[in-house]
């Protein structure tokens, strides 16, 4: 069974096996949790996701983890939806984001994964509809994957998502 905790800190800092970023369809990089992730793991992670991009909306990819410390080996890439008021499938495809990034992760053998909120930010999807998916698909998907971890960048984020993960 896959233990699911939230940690409030620097996602590109975790003593987990890979970590999520919340990417663009380029994989090139770009502002919030992506930005940080590429600065933290050097211009090859740039190339690297440039090199098996374009990424859908819902799918996930892996790359190497570059410059990151370990025992970070992978960096699996997913794009999540932009909210457009949720009649668009947004959820499904959030929902499509940690099942494809659990997938990644067993096929990569990684035991522990972190992951951000995805598409909460610049993409606006309501932060209480998407940390409700988030723990709900990590719940009921089928993984290897032994330890999650739900980062929280904020003290309202780590709240938010632990009351969620409570119920």
């Amino acid at each position: 069974m896959t233990v699911i905790e939230v940690v409030q800190g620097d996602i590109t800092r975790q003593d987990t096996d890979a970590i999520v970023n919340a990417a663009n369809e380029s994989l090139r990089g770009g502002g919030g949790v992506d930005g940080a992730i590429h600065w933290a793991a050097g211009p090859r992670l740039a190339e690297a996701g440039a090199a098996i991009a374009p990424c859908a909306r819902g799918d996930a990819k892996a790359t190497p983890a570059f410059d990151l410390p370990a025992p970070i080996r992978h960096v699996i890439h997913t794009v999540g939806p932009v909210w457009k008021g949720g009649d668009r499938d947004e959820p499904a495809v959030l929902a499509s984001c940690y099942r494809r990034c659990l997938e990644v992760a067993d096929e990569l053998g990684a035991r522990s994964v972190a992951f951000p909120a995805i598409s909460t930010g610049i993409f606006g999807f309501p932060p209480d509809r998407a940390a409700r998916i988030a723990v709900d698909t990590l719940r009921s998907t089928r993984t290897s994957v032994e330890r999650v971890r739900l980062m929280a960048f904020d003290p309202k984020t780590r709240a938010l998502l632990t009351a969620t993960l409570q119920t």
